[in-house]
């Protein structure tokens, strides 16, 4: 009995001594450098991981390439080492002993991948014309451009100046551009395939240019400029074309926008006319803001330009009879300044001199499109256009107590 006794003691205390021991496994440290194969220069962030143990350890390497791993257990022991650009390695069953640390050199080869051809072309397809006609010296410009470029305030002719060949011919107050050297009065406007007359605010009576555009950004769609090489349709063109293209309104939805800017206070609409049609129509406003703040200061000094414009466009698709559609723009704007009949605060040759220029723009269509088949179609627009312009000078005579005299200014 006593014996049997003795054994059942011996057993405990043998169980406990082999969990004291379990639980006091022997650790050691695992350190080393990790170099470029080639230049042996040391390499930063390499990791450093530890395969066989029961939870995630490693470590990465410093700016020295040096890397520590603290607590791993004795024994033989694993390793894989990644880097971005490198072979990977993987280091087996690497013998670490109680009495002393293990320290690892190691040297890591540059990896090499044999990758397929990359060809690169280049693709201007997004500034080719609309017009399937012209064939060179001819650009798109979307409504994202006039608003991207420098200085281009959203008028397509102060963005086209940005083009190769093309120039303001030095004067940003009347903006005719200039293409190639040619004279300014050779551009041709267009609107929805119909020539217009010059569709900006004080544009003298001929010209190609003026200060403001008539065309408001909120209404323009993607449309082409020429400057030379035209097609045979744009037979009035000895400089450049621009062949403007109004878009139609939201069929599907109504929405409404308002904009205040220095160049004008802005109220557009557009949508479906009815939820069962896709008929929709688009009309947008502008007027000046400096003839709004002229009621209470005039910012400009003695000038004060007045200006205000519409664009509008409806779209009427039909199921058997094609698409019809009613487009125009309309401006109008004034120029004028009084002269002071006080001789004694004249200091510029023109101080005495009094003007008002006056002018208004008109242009209302109607189009019809009517496909034919699926290689053919008829095209047929109606417009009607007005361009009126006035401008009238008088001096003040000082010696004939400031009579005042109509004359010509040019």
């Amino acid at each position: 009995m006593k014996c049997k006794l003795w054994i059942a003691i011996l057993a405990i205390m043998t169980s406990v001594c082999l969990v004291h021991a379990q639980e006091n496994i022997a650790t050691q440290t695992v350190k080393g450098t990790i170099i470029d194969q080639e230049s042996s220069m040391p390499l930063f962030g390499v990791s450093v991981a530890l395969l066989n143990a029961e939870e995630v350890r490693g470590a990465t390497t410093d700016l020295d390439g040096r890397f520590i791993i603290e607590n791993v257990p004795v024994g033989r022991n694993s390793f894989e080492i990644t880097y971005i650009g490198y072979e990977p390695i993987v280091l087996q069953d690497i013998l670490l002993t109680a009495g002393k640390a293990l320290d690892l050199n190691i040297k890591m080869e540059e990896a090499i991948y044999e990758l397929g051809v990359v060809e690169v072309t280049a693709n201007d397809g997004g500034n080719e014309a609309l017009n399937e006609m012209a064939t060179l010296s001819s650009r798109t410009i979307s409504v994202e451009e006039t608003q991207r470029y420098a200085a281009s305030v959203s008028d397509p002719a102060r963005m086209a100046s940005v083009f190769g060949g093309v120039t303001n011919a030095g004067d940003d107050i009347s903006n005719e551009i200039s293409i190639r050297g040619n004279s300014p009065k050779g551009i041709l406007w267009r609107l929805e395939g119909i020539e217009i007359p010059n569709p900006n605010h004080f544009g003298s009576l001929g010209s190609s240019g003026g200060g403001i555009s008539m065309l408001s950004s909120s209404a323009l769609s993607t449309s082409d400029f020429y400057t030379g090489a035209f097609p045979a349709e744009f037979g009035n063109a000895s400089s450049g074309v621009f062949d403007i293209k109004l878009r139609k309104g939201n069929d599907s939805q109504r929405e409404h926008t308002f904009k205040f800017g220095l160049l004008g206070i802005e109220a557009a609409t557009e949508g479906p006319f009815s939820k069962k049609s896709k008929a929709s129509y688009l009309f947008n406003y502008r007027y000046s803001t400096f003839a709004l703040l002229s009621t209470f200061y005039n910012p400009l000094g003695d000038v004060l330009p007045k200006y205000q414009d519409a664009n509008y466009k409806i779209n009427i698709p039909t199921k058997k009879a094609g698409t019809f559609g009613i487009f125009g723009i309309a401006g109008e704007n004034s120029g004028s300044r009084e002269a002071e009949a006080d001789s004694t605060k004249w200091v510029y040759f023109d101080d005495n001199v009094t003007f008002i220029e006056k002018q208004k723009v008109l242009v209302n269509g109607v189009s019809h499109f009517y496909p034919i088949g699926e290689n053919a179609y008829l095209k047929t627009i109606a417009m009607h256009s007005l361009n009126n312009y006035k401008d009238e000078y008088k001096r003040l005579i000082a010696e004939d107590n400031y009579r005042e005299e109509v004359f010509d200014y040019t």
